[in-house]
Formats: structure tokens, C-alpha cells, sequence
């Protein structure tokens, strides 16, 4: 007879493996998907999110590259490149932070604003679409699920 412990410590194991698999696979879907919905206005998935960032009432008058980095959980190794590009399109601008004159600040120009509202309806109509079959509740779980394991994973 085989030892149900056993046995179920390796189910775990495979439902862990599918799981973190699929959210691997989920993750590229929407990079993906996420840049041919936007496709036409030039914007990538990572510029979307810079931009969307950028674009919050509370940050109006720009935020420091550190901060950018720890909203967006990306290195700022790998942001110094995506902001560069989006200055060169004029869609952000870099500026002296007045509270430390030695650090600089990037905030939304008027150009990537204005890109910013025109994304907004093609936005919605992919999350609509991607969301289509889940319940309010569903997405609430998910909120509440992607929380958990994100928190989880950052302090390993």
C-alpha cells in the first residue's frame, strides 16, 4: 500500500510545478497580447506599465527612478533602458528633484500623457477581454491570491 504522505507530498509537488508553469506562461501571454492590443500607438507592454505608473494622480509631478523601480518590481538596470526610449519619444521627461537637487525625477511629458488617454479604451477592451469569463468575486481572488504570493515570494 503506498504512504499516503508520500503520495500526497508529491501531488504537491506537481500542482506547484503546474501552477508556477502556467504563471510563467500566463506572464507571457500578456506581454504578448497585451503589445498587439496596443500595437498601432507603438507601446510595448513595459512602456505601458511605465507609463501607466507615471500617470497616477500621486505622482503628477514625477518620481524618483528608485521609486519607479520598486513600484514596478523591475531592476533599475532594466528601467534605465525603457525610460531612455521613452524620453527619445518625448513621452516622458527627466527632471531635478527639488527636494534633492542631486536626484533626478521622470514624470509624464504632455505628449505621453495625451498617449496615455488614448490607450485607455484599447486598455479596458483587452482586460475585458482577457477577464471575460471571471466573476467580479473571481477577480477579487485573484487580487487577493497574486497579494499572497507575490508577498510571499519577495521575502525569499
Amino acid at each position: 500500500m503506498p504512504d499516503l504522505k508520500s503520495v500526497k507530498s508529491q501531488a504537491v509537488k506537481e500542482i506547484n510545478n503546474r501552477l508556477f508553469f502556467r504563471l510563467f506562461q500566463v506572464a507571457n501571454t500578456l506581454h504578448t497580447k497585451g503589445t498587439q492590443a496596443i500595437e498601432e500607438f507603438g507601446v510595448t507592454t513595459q512602456q505601458w506599465s511605465v507609463l501607466g505608473a507615471l500617470s497616477r494622480p500621486q505622482v503628477k509631478e514625477g518620481m524618483s527612478i528608485g521609486d519607479l523601480s520598486r513600484f514596478l518590481l523591475v531592476s533599475r538596470q532594466n528601467l534605465t533602458g525603457l525610460l531612455s526610449r521613452l524620453e527619445r519619444d518625448g513621452l516622458l521627461e527627466r527632471a531635478t528633484n527639488e527636494d534633492d537637487r542631486r536626484s533626478r525625477k521622470v514624470k509624464l511629458s504632455a505628449q505621453g500623457a495625451a498617449l496615455w488617454l488614448k490607450l485607455q479604451d484599447p486598455i479596458h477592451n483587452f482586460y475585458d477581454a482577457a477577464l471575460k469569463d471571471l466573476s467580479f468575486d473571481d477577480r477579487l481572488a485573484f487580487i487577493h491570491y497574486f497579494t499572497k504570493l507575490q508577498t510571499n515570494m519577495s521575502k525569499l
